[in-house]
């Protein structure tokens, strides 16, 4: 909600629609920065051209270059100079790119930029000539950072190239965010139903070794007769210029003379993403071959483990780096590894499934997503930029996608809903409230049937007296936890959701009665509660209730509960700890938001004061460097001892958004409204990771962080911390700019209510 001053970076890189695989980075790049990072910079391209003819390049090329040629070097520099707005150059490097023997025209311009420079190698060759040495020691000097994109490159380019350490960035090539829930239909589609499904794809040349994989399909075919090997895409241009389709021929030839046409496709087209996307989505085991042991980095692997592809991969630096046990590696131009290998992978499910899953878990860290945080980090470290992260659009498919008749199932396997987890009172009380305010945002109708089912929900699990049911096994009755785990929670959780359904008087009277008749029924078993968080939840709802129908009577209630919270504040805060316990665990923001709310239902200072001492407490433990920093669910934090380790889950984030909103509605303080902007960051990558916890592509959000990774599981109470987290930052941004426009919430609507089917079968 904040705005900085933005900066234009500029990219001299090879661009689309030239056909080439840096000019596919570098789009996605720029695609991927600026979707994260919209308000920070200018994204702007100098095309490298080819030799041949021009292109017709979309709008944010503001140049074009023949590096052939090294006036014209000098000339863009000169050129780039002149521009008070860009802040930095990034180049893009491969030694073919640039002009003369060893791409040395690109001194030319480095030479002549007096702006800062940034280097991306897309190849670092070891064990190089003087003259290749002696060119890559001068980029490094010209530059102000150099980036690669494995480990592997950089411990070459400092101990071979003598590039100073602190001068190297890794930064690992990106790869798309990629839906699972829809495979089968995808193979449907693709018409590889039955089929066992091997893949390869990238512009076809003859450093893929394609033909390893040919000789090895004849052992893999008799064993499973049902293969099929999917060669994907178009030969390299300039393989075509020079050689012509002298390789694809050969390989043709090839699948004639072993009889596999069969069991052999050519796909021989330049695939659009979502083209190849589905292919990989369908694929059984992906295929990476390759004749050059120096290969520094392939995006093909790297795709493949997106779409949880299990892979069989020749030994480059970047399969062993990458690939741990979600693939095998095999020994180059060994086509009887390889069957080996598949035939390993095909005839057993289980470990296909294992390596698919860590394929998927490895590769979140590559996620064009995580690239750009991390190339907008390294561009504020030379810009003095200010990061202002973009907030995506609602989507609500994974949260359709975890509804089904009874309620919102409580886990997932990944992206997947588990329905033997069962469903919780807990998680259909959350859902309720973030399918009202996306109502109250947009109007859309197809939030009604989501309020109506979690609505539906916690009527079912009220009891005669009043108290609620929280656990609902997958058969939809009543589990025996009920009987043996406390409520109260739970209980205080339903009352802050009706209360909060009741007060959205747009949504249609029906359902706010019903809401306001289980929530009565609730009221007499509020008095003997005595969990912190359980009577917080209640204020909660209880503020919310009254904020329409003003009675005198949930005053005191609410007067009631808030004094019980004060009184352990005061038996346990001094100057040093100011809070309720003598530890920090779960939803701790709940509690000064209670005390906030409290004040504002009862005009009470006390519970103001209480609320500022107490947020201000939680703010100084949360918040560190201007990131969010939940306390960890390892250990918690206890009084006299230090924060624990890891463990960051999402609601804690959503608690601390929506007492601040709470806090600054109170008592118009800004600094609450930047602390929210730095909370919701934490789901899109401005975490100890850089990494999102946010999933662009199915609308969930994953279940934490840890120490190292990203917890892959995309349950319903993540998801719905992050939607709620979103549309509190969404109404904020709306009442700072006056009532949402017609058009506004045409575009909310239409963002949340794309729907994402489950293939039965999945």
């Amino acid at each position: 909600m904040t705005t900085h001053r933005k900066h234009t970076v500029l990219l001299v890189t090879s661009y689309p629609p030239r056909a080439c695989g840096i000019a596919a980075f570098s789009q996605d790049l720029i695609h991927a920065l600026g979707k994260t990072f919209s308000a920070s910079f200018n994204l702007k391209v100098c095309a490298l051209e080819e030799p041949e003819g021009r292109h017709l390049y979309p709008e944010e090329t503001e140049y074009t270059l023949n590096a052939l040629k090294p006036e014209e070097c000098t000339r863009i520099a000169e050129q780039v100079n002149a521009r008070q707005d860009i802040a930095v150059v990034c180049i893009q490097h491969e030694f073919g790119l640039f002009g003369g023997a060893y791409g040395e025209n690109i001194l030319y311009l480095l030479m002549n930029l007096s702006k800062p420079v940034v280097v991306v190698f897309h190849t670092v060759l070891p064990s190089p000539d003087a003259k290749r040495k002696s060119l890559v020691e001068t980029i490094g000097e010209l530059s102000e950072r150099i980036v690669v994109m494995t480990s592997h490159s950089a411990r070459l380019l400092e101990e071979e190239y003598a590039i100073p350490a602190d001068k190297i960035c890794v930064i690992p090539h990106g790869i798309h965010n990629v839906d699972l829930t829809d495979a089968d239909a995808v193979r449907i589609q693709l018409g590889l139903q039955g089929r066992k499904v091997l893949s390869t794809f990238g512009l076809i040349s003859s450093n893929k070794s394609i033909e390893t994989a040919l000789d090895a399909l004849p052992h893999i075919v008799a064993r499973f007769p049902d293969v099929l090997y999917l060669v994907l895409g178009a030969t390299h241009p300039g393989v075509v210029r020079h050689q012509g389709e002298q390789y694809r021929d050969m390989l043709e030839a090839k699948v004639r003379d072993l009889k596999l046409e069969h069991h052999v496709r050519f796909v021989n087209t330049y695939l659009s993403l979502d083209e190849l996307l589905g292919y990989l989505r369908a694929t059984d085991v992906y295929l990476f071959t390759s004749h050059d042991p120096h290969q520094a980095v392939s995006g093909t692997f790297s795709y493949a483990m997106s779409c949880a592809c299990p892979i069989i991969a020749t030994r480059i630096p970047h399969a062993t780096e990458l690939l741990g046990d979600a693939g095998i590696i095999i020994d180059f131009q060994a086509p009887d590894q390889l069957a080996d290998a598949a035939i390993r992978l095909l005839s057993n499910d289980v470990l296909r499934a294992r390596m698919s899953c860590r394929a998927y878990e490895q590769s979140r860290a590559l996620l064009w997503e995580n690239a750009a945080i991390s190339y907008a980090r390294l561009f504020q470290s030379i810009t003095g930029t200010e990061l202002s992260y973009t907030i995506p659009e609602v989507h609500l498919g994974h949260l359709r996608t975890m509804t089904d008749g009874n309620g919102l199932i409580q886990f997932s396997s990944i992206c997947m809903p588990d329905i033997a987890s069962g469903y919780t009172l807990d998680d259909n009380a959350r859902a309720l409230a973030v399918a009202a305010l996306h109502y109250e945002l947009t109007g859309g109708a197809t939030d009604l049937h989501l309020v109506g089912t979690y609505l539906r929900f916690i009527e079912c699990c009220q009891q005669p007296s009043g108290r609620f049911f929280n656990y609902v096994d997958q058969n939809g009755d009543f589990d025996s936890k009920n009987h043996t785990v406390n409520l109260d929670d739970a209980n205080g959780r339903a009352i802050a959701a009706l209360g909060f359904l009741y007060s959205i008087e747009s949504i249609p009277g029906s359902y706010r009665v019903r809401a306001e008749q289980c929530l009565l029924k609730a009221l007499r078993q509020i008095p003997p509660v005595q969990s912190p968080r359980a009577v917080a939840l209640a204020i909660r709802g209880l503020y919310y209730y009254n904020s329409v129908r003003r009675s005198a009577d949930i005053t005191a209630m609410v007067d009631t509960l808030a004094s019980h919270l004060a009184s352990l504040y005061n038996v346990v805060a001094d100057k040093d700890w100011q809070w309720f316990e003598n530890y920090l665990t779960y939803k701790n923001a709940i509690l000064p938001e209670a005390m906030v709310l409290a004040h504002r239902e009862t005009g009470k200072a006390e519970y103001g004061a209480i609320a500022t001492s107490t947020m201000d407490f939680l703010i100084a433990h949360t918040f560190v460097n201007n990131r969010f920093r939940p306390i960890a669910n390892q250990g918690w934090m206890h009084r006299g001892k230090p924060l624990a380790g890891y463990g960051e889950q999402p609601i804690e984030a959503v608690a601390t958004i929506q007492v601040l909103e709470q806090m600054y509605e109170a008592f118009g303080d800004k600094r609450h409204i930047q602390l929210i902007d730095t909370a919701f960051s934490w789901f899109l990558g401005n975490n100890h990771l850089n990494q999102v916890v946010y999933n662009s592509a199915t609308g969930g959000c994953h279940d934490g962080i840890e120490a190292d990774r990203i917890n892959i599981n995309q349950g319903a109470e993540s998801t719905l911390s992050y939607l709620m987290s979103q549309l509190i930052v969404i109404r904020l941004k709306r009442r700072k700019q006056g009532s949402g426009s017609d058009e506004q919430k045409q575009h909310l609507l239409l963002a949340g209510a794309l729907p994402r089917r489950l293939n039965k079968s999945a």
